[in-house]
């Protein structure tokens, strides 16, 4: 059975590793049958549903060996034949897709503002979603609620899908105790969420096994494996959020840094430090939904605008269209420092925020970056996150996925040791 936790378990943070974003190479060598078997499912997962002719051809194994893993797979339950494809000469075809019962997960993500639990299955749908809402982040009040909702959750799986659970997914703040005043959080509670390791706390509520990730790193992993990602090789991803971040991604996988702030716009300075002056703003202290709902909060306007389409229509209007200026101006700066330093494909920007909002965020974008000289750099196209509000737990619900059934090159490392 497939269902073996790899013993080169993650970090506390999203460390490099092949993930759908990047082509994954099978080896016809002995001895390398689990690190096949994830080849061949991290190559269904990228493309949908495939011919083993097809998987042949995209892993580089050899077609005999696809179809041993085939038929193990679909032993185990983790892949599914679909209806045969006629062509126009030859026998027909039959896609194989992954069974959407093989495996489940629990993501987990835990916000400045909301707490989101997520069931997603091995086809990366989710069966179940439940979030829960909150002014500021009280540490006790956060876990019960976690507790309370995480045993409902497994408690909807039947028993078959219950040993089919392989883990739990958490995508939080690196530091939610950071940005005190921005977001409105008490010195007390601050320090408090500092004092707390997350991924303990969670891990001792379950013996499933439990993984961790920066919360835009993890938003970062769900465009990388369910969105556009899949199509380029080296992105800067930024997610609007209550406080806007980033993640990066270079030649298809992950890329977190050493200390996991890889890709940490919501950290860029926005000018030049002057010895004598106050540090410069920083980009999340214009770019990020804070910011917006402070303005509509000091007009007397409802502040929960900030999410939905209200945004763009009378009386938030005028303030939103002078924070999408200035939110721009932000998100350009970090674009062009980030293909002067990293020559990348593109930039895709998503958020918790309105579909309609990020549209209008876009077209600012893309005014403002016309007004830089791109001379000596290529300038990246900048694209719209397919996965949207959801991005963090969905990331979050794909950490243990991952970590069991992702191609890891630790594996060769393990060949023939006792």
């Amino acid at each position: 059975m497939i269902l073996t936790r790899n013993d080169a378990t993650m970090n506390d943070e999203l460390r490099p590793s092949p993930l759908a974003g990047s082509r994954s190479l099978g080896s016809n060598q002995v001895g390398m049958r689990e690190y096949n078997e994830r080849v061949v499912l991290q190559t269904i997962r990228q493309h949908g549903s495939v011919p083993k002719a097809e998987l042949a051809r995209l892993t580089r194994l050899s077609t005999q060996t696809v179809s041993v893993i085939i038929n193990r797979l679909l032993d185990e339950g983790l892949v599914e034949k679909r209806d045969s494809v006629r062509g126009r000469i030859g026998q027909p075809s039959q896609p194989i897709a992954l069974a959407a019962d093989g495996a489940f997960s629990i993501g987990i993500r835990i916000g400045r503002r909301q707490l989101d639990l997520m069931l997603m299955d091995f086809a990366g749908q989710a069966r179940r979603t439940v979030s829960t809402l909150y002014d500021v982040p009280d540490v006790d009040a956060i876990f019960d609620t976690v507790a309370v909702q995480l045993r409902d959750m497994i408690a909807s799986l039947d028993p078959v899908q219950v040993q089919r659970l392989c883990g739990i997914g958490i995508a939080a703040p690196l530091m939610p105790g950071g940005w005190q005043q921005l977001v409105g959080l008490s010195p007390k509670a601050a320090n408090q969420w500092t004092r707390t390791n997350v991924r303990e706390r969670v891990q001792a509520m379950t013996t499933l096994p439990v993984e961790f990730a920066k919360d835009t790193a993890a938003a970062c992993v769900a465009e990388l494996v369910a969105g556009r990602g899949r199509t380029m090789t080296s992105y800067l991803h930024i997610f609007v959020d209550t406080l806007v971040g980033g993640g990066l991604v270079i030649d298809g996988q992950p890329h977190p840094g050493l200390y996991g702030n890889a890709g940490a716009v919501g950290s860029l300075p926005l000018a030049v430090a002057r010895a004598g002056s106050a540090p410069p703003a920083q980009l999340l202290d214009v770019a990020s939904l804070v910011a917006l709902e402070r303005a509509y909060r000091d007009a007397g306007l409802d502040e929960a605008a900030a999410g939905d389409d209200r945004a763009l229509t009378a009386p938030w209007l005028p303030h939103t269209l002078d924070w999408l200026e200035r939110c721009a101006g932000a998100l350009a700066l970090a674009a062009i420092n980030a293909a002067s330093l990293l020559d990348l494909d593109g930039v895709i920007v998503d958020g918790a925020i309105a579909p309609a909002l990020l549209d209008h965020l876009l077209i600012q974008l893309r005014r403002t970056l016309d007004l830089y000289d791109w001379q000596g750099v290529m300038r990246p196209e900048v694209h719209a996150g397919m996965v949207g509000a959801n991005a963090k737990v969905c990331g979050a619900a794909h950490l243990p996925l991952h970590a069991h059934f992702a191609p890891a090159h630790d594996l060769f490392l393990k060949a023939g040791r006792p």
